[in-house]
């Protein structure tokens, strides 16, 4: 199969024979895909690797749209294969999307990582019966950011008040300007935002991941205190390799077990990078038979 540069090569080829290189390559590589597994493909990809700062870069309502799309038509008997690229997003839209697949194609749902999903991207990979990654292959911690400031942060940092405050009040103005900024109600938000991830990651690995396990929820609530914890985390962005995800014990599989199906998959990746690099496009959501919801910079879709 080609590397990153042979494929780029291969794009310029068809550019010059067809016009349209970048669809047609990359549709290629999904049909292959599908005949090597004999499983409908549904592709979700961001660009925010190369477009930071876009509206419509993580997870949001009207992906399920994509989705819809995508998912029409396809024989759901068949099970699907996700591949995921994404930075995350809405914990509910992403519980939304999750409700909607588990429904089409009845909990026979694989995940594949060529690269990212992290955040809500690893609450989808979690949803899913298995995971499939590659050395390179990364998953991220699932605590909930609000506005951007992860909530486990927030209480960490209100307990930490709340103790130095009662051991000492002379930092209690000190403390003060720090809390003052939080607006009303956001700890209880935090709280909340904590507990509905939690919840649903914990239900989704217990009823999905390990269905008939006898010990589904010991499995389910022991990954879901590490990809929580905010001490050993640290930061949001921090990447969660296959060894690790293999040691806490998620199903994960290694893409390399299998060349062709490996050098299918990267191949598809490459082509999805590719075209977020050289066009507009800055997210896609597609199947292997080619339907497709493309949203790029210039259009909004």
């Amino acid at each position: 199969m080609p590397n990153w540069n042979e494929i780029f090569k291969e794009f310029q080829r068809r550019q010059a024979e067809a016009g349209q290189a970048f669809d047609l390559v990359r549709r290629e590589y999904l049909k292959q895909l599908n005949a090597h597994t004999g499983r409908n493909v549904i592709a979700y990809y961001s660009g925010w690797m190369s477009k930071p700062g876009i509206a419509g870069l993580l997870i949001n309502d009207e992906d399920k749209n994509g989705f819809m799309s995508a998912v029409h038509g396809l024989d759901k008997t068949k099970g699907l294969d996700l591949l995921l690229h994404t930075p995350g997003g809405s914990i509910s839209s992403t519980q939304s999307i999750v409700d909607y697949l588990h429904k089409m194609f009845k909990d026979d749902i694989r995940a594949f990582i060529p690269q990212s999903a992290m955040s809500a991207g690893t609450m989808i990979a979690c949803s899913c019966k298995e995971i499939w990654m590659g050395k390179q292959s990364n998953l991220g911690p699932i605590d909930p950011q609000l506005s951007a400031i992860a909530a486990y942060g927030v209480l960490k940092e209100f307990k930490r008040a709340c103790k130095e405050v009662k051991d000492d009040p002379k930092k209690i103005p000190i403390w003060q300007s720090i809390i003052g900024q939080y607006r009303p109600t956001f700890i209880g938000a935090c709280e909340n935002a904590i507990k509905w991830s939690n919840e649903f990651v914990r239900q989704q690995l217990s009823t999905v991941m390990f269905r008939g396990d006898p010990q589904h929820k010991k499995k389910a609530s022991a990954i879901v205190k590490k990809l929580t914890s905010y001490t050993k985390n640290r930061t949001h962005e921090r990447h969660v390799h296959y060894d690790e995800c293999k040691a806490m014990g998620l199903k994960v599989f290694l893409m390399e077990s299998d060349q062709t199906l490996q050098d299918l998959v990267l191949s598809v990746h490459h082509c999805y990078m590719h075209i977020f690099m050289n066009t507009a496009a800055f997210k896609v959501i597609e199947n292997h038979v080619g339907a497709a919801l493309i949203r790029s910079i210039s259009t909004g879709r």
